[in-house]
C-alpha cells in the first residue's frame, strides 16, 4: 500500500517535472543606454547573455534646436510659436514668436487645398493613387492603396479632414504640368498673398523644407476661409469612401471639431518631429472671429490645450485688449529661420 511518504515523494517529483519544462524566461536588466545583460533560466541552467540594443536618442523640433521654447508667455502655452488675431479687423490679441519660421508639416495640405480650388480643377474627375504617391521620406502609413480610384473631390476632402498623405500628393501630382508645375504653383499663390516667410517643396508636408511663420500661416487661413469647400471638408468629422470595392471610414485628426464648445469654421492639424504638433483654426467665439496658430507644440494633445487656454482667456477678454511675448523674444525668433 502506498506511504504518506511515497505520496509526497510523486508529487515533489511532479513539481520538479512542472518547472523543468517551462520554457526559459527572459529576466532583462537595464545596462546603460545601448547595452542590455538578460539571465536564462530554465532545466537548472542559468547563463547570462549579453546583447547590444540601440537605443535611438528623440530627435529634438526645430522650434527646440532654436530655443523657441524657452520663451515665457501669460498662459503657459505649450506650443513655442502662437498667434490670434481678429479675422475681421486684423487685430492681434495674443503673440507668441509669430515671425519663427518653422517647417509646418501637414499644415502645407491648406495651400495644397487653395491651389486646386482656385485652379477649377473638375472635381468629379477620377484620379489613381500610384506608387508616387507612396510617402518613402517619413514612411508613413495609408489607407489608400496603391491603385484606389476616388474622385478630385474626395481626395481633397480625405487631404483636409484625414490629412492624408497620399491623396494630397496625388492632387499635386494630377495638376497640369505634374508636380513639379503644383509645387511652383504653390510657391506662386504664397508670394500673392504676401507669404514673405513661406516655401514649399512638395504638397504634403512630410518635407521639413515646407516652412512658414505664424504670421504668414494666419494670411492662409483668411485666404483659404475665402472657399466654402475648404471650410466644410476641414471641419468635416468623418467621411466614408470606397477603397478597394469597400467602404472606409475616414475621421478628422481635430478632435476639437467634434466638440460642442467649439465653433469652428476651418482647421487643420500636423504634425512630423521636425516641426512638433500644428494647428490652425478660424473659430467663432466671444463675439469675435478669429484665427489661431499654434506651431510646435510639445506633447501629443498639447496643441488642443493650447487652442482650449485661449479660447477660456478670450472668454474673459476685455474688448480691445491685445497680448504680445516680450518684443525681445519675437525678433530673436524671428531671426530662426532653418531652412533644412
Amino acid at each position: 500500500m502506498p506511504t504518506h511518504s511515497d505520496a509526497a515523494q510523486r508529487t515533489a517529483k511532479k513539481k520538479t517535472h512542472a518547472v523543468a519544462s517551462v520554457k526559459p524566461k527572459a529576466a532583462v536588466k537595464s545596462r546603460g543606454k545601448s547595452a542590455r545583460q538578460a539571465t536564462l533560466v530554465g532545466s537548472g541552467n542559468v547563463r547570462r547573455v549579453s546583447t547590444l540594443m540601440r537605443v535611438e536618442p528623440a530627435r529634438p523640433s526645430f522650434g527646440q534646436m532654436y530655443g523657441l521654447h524657452n520663451t515665457a508667455d501669460s498662459l503657459d502655452l505649450k506650443s513655442s510659436v502662437a498667434l490670434v488675431l481678429d479675422s475681421d479687423t486684423n487685430e492681434v490679441l495674443f503673440s507668441k514668436n509669430p515671425g519663427a519660421v518653422l517647417p509646418i508639416a501637414s499644415l502645407t495640405k491648406l495651400m495644397t487645398a487653395l491651389v486646386v480650388t482656385e485652379a477649377k480643377l473638375p472635381l468629379n474627375e477620377t484620379l489613381t493613387i500610384t506608387d508616387d504617391d507612396v510617402d518613402t521620406e517619413k514612411n508613413s502609413r495609408s489607407r489608400l492603396r496603391v491603385g484606389t480610384s476616388l474622385s478630385r473631390e474626395e481626395m481633397l476632402h480625405l487631404a483636409l479632414m484625414s490629412s492624408e498623405n497620399r491623396a494630397a500628393h496625388a492632387l499635386g501630382r494630377a495638376y497640369p504640368g505634374g508636380l513639379e508645375a503644383f509645387v511652383a504653383a504653390m510657391n506662386r499663390k504664397a508670394q500673392e498673398l504676401g507669404m514673405k516667410d513661406t516655401r514649399y517643396v512638395e504638397p504634403t508636408g512630410l518635407s521639413s523644407r515646407n516652412q512658414s511663420s505664424a504670421r504668414d500661416l494666419a494670411t492662409l487661413v483668411q485666404a483659404a476661409q475665402a472657399h466654402p469647400i475648404i471650410r466644410e471638408f476641414s471641419t468635416s468629422s468623418e467621411y466614408e469612401v470606397e477603397v478597394g470595392n469597400r467602404p472606409t471610414q475616414f475621421r478628422t485628426t481635430n478632435a476639437l471639431v467634434r466638440s460642442p464648445s467649439w465653433d469652428i469654421a476651418l482647421q487643420k492639424t500636423g504634425y512630423i518631429t521636425e516641426a512638433g504638433r500644428c494647428l490652425v483654426m478660424q473659430a467663432r467665439m466671444a463675439g469675435r472671429k478669429l484665427i489661431m496658430v499654434f506651431l510646435d507644440s510639445a506633447g501629443k494633445y498639447s496643441r488642443i490645450g493650447d487652442a482650449e487656454r485661449v479660447r477660456r482667456w478670450v472668454a474673459d477678454l476685455p474688448a480691445h485688449a491685445v497680448h504680445a511675448a516680450p518684443a525681445a523674444a519675437i525678433e530673436t525668433a524671428t531671426i530662426a529661420k532653418p531652412i533644412s
